[in-house]
């Protein structure tokens, strides 16, 4: 376990599709999903509500971004 601004979190996780190269990693904080880029660990952090990473996941899954 890590803190982050006085809260817990597990293990930064790295997508299993980056190969070698950098990717996306997330953390979950209570019920906050947060992803940060691989690259660059030091940088900005997006903060999603555990819902709205559901639904992005379910949308993503059912084709909603595909163009």
């Amino acid at each position: 376990m890590t803190e982050l601004r006085g809260q817990s979190y597990t293990a930064w996780k790295k997508s299993t599709a980056s190969g070698g190269s950098g990717c996306i990693e997330l953390a979950q904080v209570n019920e906050a999903i947060l992803i940060r880029d691989s690259k660059n660990p030091t940088g900005s952090v997006l903060n999603f509500a555990r819902l709205e990473w559901i639904s992005f996941l379910a949308a993503t899954r059912t084709g909603v971004f595909d163009t």
